[in-house]
């Protein structure tokens, strides 16, 4: 693969050898929704994957709402609940109470989850259940609060549960809509994600004008309360231990940060800057640094993240070099941004 139209967004540093170097694009956003930066080819479709899960918890918070206060499942959809929905949990024992109370809700068991089995990615939980004899399951899978919050639309507004995932789906429909809206820009293509879901192809400038929408949204409104459910409760959209977007929207509160699969990241700032990111190798390891640099030569205060700026790269067991981004105008050998 030609990396002639990507711009370098990353190097990694070995005891001052560049060993590596991660190629994409990358677009900022302004408060005004204006172009600040920009490098690669943002205007180039991408698969979003789990970046994307912030709409799907939207559309199905509205789907809730749509069946009225009187639905026995009003109110599900709130707290650690909303942001399980919108995040990729890592299997924590408190993530997995949280899908089975939405299950529970619905009237529904682990079973009606139409995502694949997985063990859960908390390395202590997942040696726990080895030693325990313990099987992969669908409920300990990353996207399955995603999955739990569909079945909970499905179930509110009356529709079918054994195919909530096609695309044809009353609930699936819904969710394409709302990207669509928030991004600003048609879907260019529908695929299927890792977990089973539809999967909405978007440009970067398109998911970064979603991360906006989300970050700057209106009191009250769905995008405002998955925004919120998200930086009030971090843990639920990935992990209590060393999960970047978790560790991210930890040490700059307000902010909104959601990764998905393939190097794909969108961030947006409580002020309106965004910021979208893709690696065109599909590694994650060095999204969340080349998001807060371009952020930063944008002009927003990322400044209270500074851990979160380099990747330590090691040697021994010890730092001997480090990840960082490489489009950042203050170095003598940034990349080039138009």
């Amino acid at each position: 693969m030609t990396t002639a139209p990507y711009a370098e967004l990353a190097r990694v540093t070995r005891n001052g050898v560049v060993e590596s170097r991660h190629f994409g694009s990358v677009v900022v956003l302004d408060p005004s929704g204006a172009v600040a930066l920009r490098a690669g080819v943002p205007d180039e479709p991408v698969l979003p994957r789990s970046t994307l899960k912030p709409v799907q918890a939207l559309a199905c918070l509205a789907a809730v709402e749509a069946a009225g206060d009187a639905s026995p499942l009003a109110g599900v959809l709130a707290g650690p609940a909303l942001a399980i929905a919108a995040g990729s949990h890592t299997g924590d024992d408190r993530h997995v109470a949280v899908v089975r109370d939405l299950l529970a809700a619905a009237g529904l068991t682990e079973e009606a989850l139409g995502c694949p089995a997985d063990w859960p990615e908390d390395e202590a939980t997942r040696e726990r259940l080895i030693r325990d004899g313990e099987q992969r399951s669908r409920i300990r899978m990353n996207c399955s609060g995603k999955h739990a919050a569909m079945l909970v639309a499905a179930v509110a507004r009356g529709w079918s549960t054994d195919d909530y995932l096609a695309p044809g789906h009353p609930l699936q429909r819904e969710i394409a809509a709302a990207v669509e809206r928030l991004a600003g820009v048609p879907v260019s293509a529908v695929a299927v994600d890792g977990c089973g879901a539809p999967l909405f192809g978007l440009p970067l400038t398109g998911l970064a004008r979603t991360f906006q929408a989300l970050a700057t949204a209106a009191p009250g409104s769905h995008e405002a309360r998955v925004g919120e459910a998200m930086r009030t409760h971090p843990e639920y959209v990935g992990g209590w231990h060393g999960h970047p977007n978790t560790d991210l929207m930890r040490a700059l509160p307000g902010i909104l940060a959601k990764g998905g699969a393939e190097g794909v990241l969108g961030v947006a700032t409580p002020d309106g800057y965004a910021v979208a990111v893709k690696a065109i190798d599909g590694s994650p390891r060095a999204t969340t640094v080349i998001a807060l640099a371009a952020l930063a030569e944008a002009g927003a205060d990322v400044h209270g993240a500074p851990e979160l700026r380099r990747v330590p790269v090691l040697g021994g067991g010890e730092p001997v070099g480090a990840v960082t981004a490489a489009i950042d105008r203050s170095s003598p050998d940034a990349a080039t941004t138009s």
